[in-house]
């Protein structure tokens, strides 16, 4: 994979989240890691560091309190969301319905991990972003200003909690690799 600047993507986000999903993947080599598949996502410019020029590339994505990977969330600064380019839904379907902690649901789902940038992602993907987890904090009731989403979205009142990534690399396939 090649490193691409940031404002270099040509991205449609509510088809890469709400069309392809993309693949969040949090850990180490060393610890062990998780994924699962994610729908529901942001990407965008948020806060700036030094400086109004500098605003922050940001992805925001969105994890139930119940889900295996939200451990690896919590403990590790870094994580990752590969997209796949729609390729991939039976393997993505696979990650969003089947639990880590019961094995290795990404080597059943086909999918081969890489270790960089201090974190994991995986091989197969289009588009890989590796972020740097600045803030997180969970969905509320209160939050709400349309409570008709909640029955719905919410039936078990198992709000996702918000998770705010710096991206800092985008990676993506290398035309050349298989040449």
């Amino acid at each position: 994979m090649k490193e691409i600047s940031v404002k270099a993507l040509s991205l449609n986000p509510f088809t890469a989240f709400g069309d392809d999903w993309m693949a969040l993947s949090a850990g180490t080599e060393e610890i062990g890691f998780n994924a699962m598949t994610v729908a529901w996502g942001n990407f965008g410019t948020l806060w700036e560091r030094g400086s109004h020029a500098n605003r922050l590339p940001t992805a925001v994505c969105y994890v139930r309190p119940s889900r295996y990977t939200k451990a690896f969330l919590d403990r590790e600064p870094y994580f990752a969301l590969s997209h796949f380019g729609g390729g991939f839904k039976q393997a993505l379907g696979y990650l969003g319905s089947h639990s880590g902690r019961n094995g290795d649901k990404a080597v059943r789902a086909g999918l081969t991990p890489v270790y960089a940038h201090g974190t994991v992602f995986f091989e197969e993907a289009s588009t890989v972003y590796i972020c740097r987890k600045l803030y997180h904090a969970p969905l509320t009731a209160a939050g709400f200003a349309d409570t008709a989403l909640i029955p719905f979205n919410y039936p078990k009142q198992d709000f996702h909690e918000m998770y705010v990534g710096e991206i800092l690399r985008v990676l993506v396939q290398d035309e050349k690799k298989g040449t």
